[in-house]
């Protein structure tokens, strides 16, 4: 059986010829349809777009950074007939990516994220969490800081990709304003959220960080709302538009229903890949991949993860939580100390304590075993090394898009 499994820009090739035991693969079940200019052409629990705009209105529309893979240079040019047949001209559009805590973008970041021709067309920055407007505080506690520009706009759309997220319950629809255009102090409130048990991917109804930020959202207001599914390729599968609560519980809905993977029986050996660039540009964002893996493994088990991470561990904090720290210590410390960027490591501390973890990554070896994990260079040797501490007739599941798949383990 040949598989291959996502690794930055390439592939690698995963060999089980001649392995005895079980062995399957986990592929999100989808079907292939037509989405964006339907979804603006009947939007959910709005009028369309052109209905709602005024000639003159300052248009704020907020998206992805190059960590997401939105596909904003597919959702922009539809959007952007919407918004020109209800007159708003070109000079009145602002395109804001929304940084949450990530570095800044380069300019070429940020033309390939929104295609030439966009680019081109209309004023795109990042936002900063710097330049910020306090609006007030959620019934959380959370204060909530916007990013200036998106306050002053009169009109705010919002885009995004929806799948499973390890603790806001899935991505898309307010999260691209709490976290994505806030301050610090507003990521760093939501996200303490997250040691809630109710915190969970696919949790959305009692899911305090969820609740939290579509209440601070709600304090500056999200007038429409584009949101997308992705297949493991990021071809768009199906689109929503419209409200911002109701169309985006719509999608996560249509998610569960083509993506929800069931798992009859744990593996002593799963291997993941995070999905190829730019989900493991680095560990931070590669975590998602392994964090969706880990149910599908026994206690004591064994996860090998493929996540090229050509820009390393990807953030200063969670470096700093993870190296040289043991996992018990990482997770007694977010529960007195909530500090972002140790979430992630506190996110990876719970799975290093069920399985044991093998890091196929161009990350220094050094370095990946400071993070308590094995590091390897290829996917074949750390294949040799996993299946010598397998049991006879091992049972092994492959999952070649982490990212994309949501377990549920019967």
């Amino acid at each position: 059986m040949d598989i291959e499994l996502p690794y930055g820009h390439a592939r690698f090739a995963l060999h089980l010829a001649g392995q005895t035991g079980s062995v399957g693969t986990l592929l999100p079940h989808r079907t292939q349809v037509d989405p964006v200019r339907l979804a603006l052409a009947a939007p959910i629990g709005s009028p369309p777009l052109r209905r709602l705009v005024q000639p003159g209105q300052r248009v704020a529309i907020i998206t992805s950074d190059i960590t997401r893979p939105c596909p904003s240079e597919k959702l922009l040019p539809p959007l952007m007939e919407e918004l020109s047949a209800a007159g708003v001209q070109d000079e009145d559009v602002l395109v804001v990516f929304g940084l949450g805590s990530h570095r800044k973008q380069t300019d070429a970041e940020r033309e390939a994220l929104v295609g030439r021709e966009m680019y081109a067309r209309l004023r795109c920055i990042d936002s900063d969490p710097q330049q910020t407007v306090h609006l007030g505080s959620t019934s959380r506690g959370t204060p909530i800081d916007v990013f200036e520009p998106v306050v002053r706009a009169d009109v705010r759309i919002v885009l995004g990709n929806v799948e499973a997220h390890y603790f806001a319950g899935y991505s898309g629809g307010a999260k691209a304003i709490v976290p994505g255009v806030c301050s610090t102090d507003t990521i760093s409130a939501n996200h303490s959220l997250m040691v809630d048990p109710r915190a969970q991917a696919g949790d959305l109804d009692d899911n305090p960080v969820r609740l939290d930020l579509e209440e601070g959202a709600a304090l500056v207001g999200i007038d429409f709302m584009l949101n997308v599914i992705l297949d493991e390729e990021k071809n768009i599968l199906v689109a929503a538009a419209g409200d911002p609560t109701t169309a985006h519980r719509w999608l996560c809905r249509v998610l569960e229903a083509v993506s929800m993977t069931p798992v009859s029986q744990l593996a002593d050996l799963v291997i993941v890949g995070s999905g190829g660039y730019p989900k493991d540009m680095n560990m931070y964002q590669a975590q998602k991949g392994l964090d969706n893996a880990a149910p599908a493994v026994k206690p004591g088990g064994q996860i090998i993860w493929v996540a090229q991470c050509q820009e390393g561990l990807g953030h200063h904090t969670f470096e700093q939580w993870m190296v040289g720290v043991a996992p018990e210590k990482i997770l007694e410390r977010i529960q007195s100390e909530f500090v972002l960027g140790g979430h992630k490591a506190a996110a990876i501390a719970r799975v290093l304590r069920k399985a044991r973890v093998l890091l196929v990554s161009d990350i220094p070896a050094d370095l990946v075993r400071g993070c308590s994990m094995e590091p390897y260079a290829d996917l074949d040797t750390a294949l040799e090394a996993a299946l010598a501490r397998c049991p006879k007739d091992p049972q092994i599941l492959v999952i070649p898009d982490g990212a994309s798949v949501m377990l549920k383990v019967k």
